[in-house]
């Protein structure tokens, strides 16, 4: 461990969260409101539970990083004379460069080439003249390195994402606003946090600890980015070798080095793995049901209510839940792709690989095997594998996922030799 961040650490840890993120809080005011605390009636029905929602998605930039980084450049602002950076392609930009307005400051922002125009433009939004935007490499690690040896040459400081002691304790104000947004005498008797970095949580947890709450606690990671879990399970910190970026606002590689020391108490059985696809289908429903628009990272806590409910859904019943929904920089333009792995999950629909026989009343006689729900969605020749046969690329939609094992059966009952390329990333990827 640097010496920096031992000394992070030391500091850190003889911090009292509760009044560090109070403090932030109150600094926040010159910003914002407190972002809305708001029982849910459509979830708490549902779940025959009490279910509250720390709506982050609804602050200035949308999400909650405008905290941390508003935090670090208020302690830093006056012992610093020169500009900021960061690397980010997301939510802590937009802070960032809300923050650098604010205080009005220069910051630069290293983004990788891919990042999204849209991105781009609101972070350039928030920062106007005073942030400017330099697009670098294909990947975040090489805009990382590039805002670091930026830093090191034009007397910049770099605004980390999560892992320093003054981006958490922002953070924390979170549950501080919280605390006071609680009708009088309530508390909850189960808080659900997403995980990223992990600044959030350690901020968040630290100000539950030292408010003398003891709620049951559950933290949720996508499925393709478990950095958190897989650390805790093996007693260090891990670096992914690989991650799915999906869930971009909380699809890291590797925990914060602050945060997994204050973290590597919890266990691991408390930390769940959302799968990405089953997560569109729970932003689609907060969508159409509720109004609520939520990135892939926003929708984590909600959507681990399901597994919380237990098998029979009444594993929550009588409880107080809050759920911090953390992010709402939702693309409009993902939503086609958003409902594609929805519907998939849901096993509503199905991708096959058929071989076609070249002959007059094929397509007929396949036909005449759907049922009266069954909708071709897709039907594209790939190639003629022989003289008498073709490979045919077919989707399949349906309104109920029973209906499949039936349709199946009367393929196999005519004949058709098929594969089935749902879950195989490799073909569907390429092919659909």
């Amino acid at each position: 461990m640097e010496r920096s961040v031992l000394h992070q650490q030391s500091a850190f840890l003889a911090t009292d969260p509760l009044v560090a993120s109070r403090q932030a809080q109150e600094a926040l005011r010159e910003l914002f409101d407190p972002t809305p605390l708001q029982q849910n009636a459509y979830l708490s029905e549902r779940y025959g539970a009490e279910i509250w929602l720390k709506r982050e998605d609804l602050s200035p930039v949308r999400s909650y990083k405008l905290r941390g980084a508003f935090n670090f450049m208020c302690k830093s602002v006056l012992r610093h004379a020169g500009g900021f950076v960061c690397a980010s392609a997301g939510n802590h930009a937009q802070g960032f460069a809300y923050a650098c307005r604010h205080f009005g400051r220069k910051g630069t922002v290293f983004m990788p080439v891919t990042t999204p125009s849209q991105k781009i433009g609101k972070t350039r939004a928030f920062g106007g003249e005073f942030v400017e935007i330099e697009l670098i490499g294909d990947i975040f690690d090489q805009c990382y390195s590039a805002a670091k040896d930026f830093a090191a040459h034009h007397d910049a400081l770099m605004v980390p994402p999560f892992d320093h002691a003054d981006i958490i304790e922002g953070q924390g104000s979170v549950m501080t606003e919280v605390l006071d947004q609680l009708p009088k005498g309530r508390t909850f008797d189960r808080l659900v946090l997403p995980v990223g970095g992990g600044g959030l949580t350690t901020g968040v947890l630290g100000v539950v600890k030292a408010a003398g709450l003891e709620p049951l606690i559950t933290l949720c990671e996508p499925e393709g980015a478990p950095s958190l879990k897989l650390s805790l399970e093996a007693g260090q910190r891990l670096k992914l070798p690989r991650i799915d970026g999906f869930v971009d606002g909380a699809a890291v590689a590797e925990i914060g080095e602050l945060p997994f020391a204050a973290l590597r108490h919890i266990d691991p059985t408390s930390v769940l793995t959302i799968p990405e696809n089953r997560l569109c289908g729970t932003i689609i429903e907060m969508l159409n049901i509720e109004g609520i628009v939520l990135e892939p990272a926003g929708a984590l806590s909600i959507d681990a209510l399901g597994d919380l409910a237990g098998p029979d859904g009444k594993d929550l019943v009588g409880q107080t839940v809050l759920c911090v929904t953390s992010g709402g920089n939702f693309d409009f333009e993902r939503l086609p792709e958003v409902k594609e792995r929805a519907l998939r999950f849901e096993g509503l629909k199905k991708y096959f690989i058929f071989r076609f026989p070249q002959r007059p009343g094929a397509l007929r006689d396949f036909l005449h095997l759907l049922g009266p729900k069954d909708d071709i969605v897709r039907f594209e020749y790939l190639k003629k594998s022989a003289r008498n046969f073709g490979s045919v690329v077919i989707g399949i939609e349906t309104d109920q996922a029973s209906n499949f094992p039936a349709l199946i059966e009367r393929f196999d009952d005519a004949g058709w030799e098929w594969q089935d390329i749902t879950d195989n990333d490799l073909l569907a990827n390429l092919l659909i």
